[in-house]
């Protein structure tokens, strides 16, 4: 079903760009059709089923290939490529130590996992930035949670994990976990295609929301579901009370996104960055400097 998601988006690009404009209906048709195949490849029961294939070690024969087709280097994984037991084990592979160490800024808010920029700035009265098009709200992304109130003029980050990265989650700060929460919802993809042209995929999908509070700020780390990884797993299946700046908190089966969001007034962000970017875990994403402007928000618990 992904590589039938994946060839059809690209087939779609094509015909956009070659065809002449008095048939462009014709490719709005096509779409509509291609957004309803991914409305039914969104379906929990379907991402189950593929999920529970990849732990099987019947999956294990596709190791070799899935790693060739994503260019993953093998010789920064943990262990050798024969000695994981399903196609699940292999993509939740830890690194060898010391490939991702974290920035020496004690007050750097460091980015939790491998991924790419797809949308960063401040949030604007509970107004997340424009990501691929759609504008998402504080509200929406933390189901409506009375923790948003801290986050209604704070910064976000949207970072996407494709096939190829690893795909561990780290603590972007040292601090206290206030809080879980466990979000239902679909397991749409969140690739450029839904992104663009599926409504408010960060928002309507299965996530896992982490509330970590610093002694600088508070931090939201939402941790977004797709196909196929509608299982997002902590460390071990347990919580932590508290985590350190780069620990390992979490892992997602398959590829999907991590949305960041960082309390008012807290914040600076590194001027080097921009959406498209490559970061890694580890890598500093600004500096948290504690509160400098004051906001009506309430008690911070």
């Amino acid at each position: 079903m992904v590589a039938l998601l994946r060839v059809s988006s690209f087939c779609v690009k094509i015909i956009e760009y070659t065809m002449p404009l008095n048939l462009r209906g014709v490719l709005r048709v096509a779409k509509a059709l291609f957004r309803l195949l991914t409305e039914l490849s969104s379906r929990a029961a379907i991402s189950r089923l593929a999920g529970a294939f990849a732990r099987s070690s019947f999956s294990r024969k596709l190791i070799p290939r899935f790693a060739k087709l994503y260019g993953i280097p093998m010789e920064h994984a943990e262990k050798s490529i024969d000695q994981y037991e399903s196609l699940n084990a292999f993509f939740t592979r830890r690194l060898k130590p010391g490939l991702r160490p974290v920035d020496t800024d004690p007050n750097a808010l460091v980015s939790p996992v491998d991924a790419l920029i797809t949308g960063m700035g401040p949030i604007s009265d509970g107004t997340v930035l424009n990501v691929k098009g759609q504008r998402y709200s504080v509200e929406e992304l933390l189901n409506r949670s009375p923790r948003m109130i801290h986050y209604r003029n704070g910064y976000c980050y949207v970072l996407y994990l494709s096939p190829s990265d690893y795909h561990r989650i780290h603590s972007p700060v040292t601090g206290k976990m206030e809080e879980t929460e466990a979000i239902s919802g679909k397991v749409y993809p969140v690739n450029d295609f839904g992104l663009k042209h599926m409504n408010k995929v960060l928002s309507r999908n299965v996530r896992k929301v982490s509330y970590i509070r610093s002694s600088k700020g508070a931090v939201a780390v939402i941790k977004v579901g797709a196909f196929n990884v509608s299982s997002i797993r902590y460390v071990d299946d347990v919580v932590p009370e508290a985590v350190e700046r780069g620990e390992e908190l979490a892992y997602f089966e398959f590829g999907s996104t991590v949305v960041l969001l960082i309390e008012n007034g807290t914040f600076v962000p590194e001027p080097g960055l921009a959406i498209g970017d490559k970061v890694q875990v580890g890598q500093s994403l600004g500096v948290l400097r504690g509160k400098t402007i004051t906001h009506k928000e309430g008690p911070s618990s």
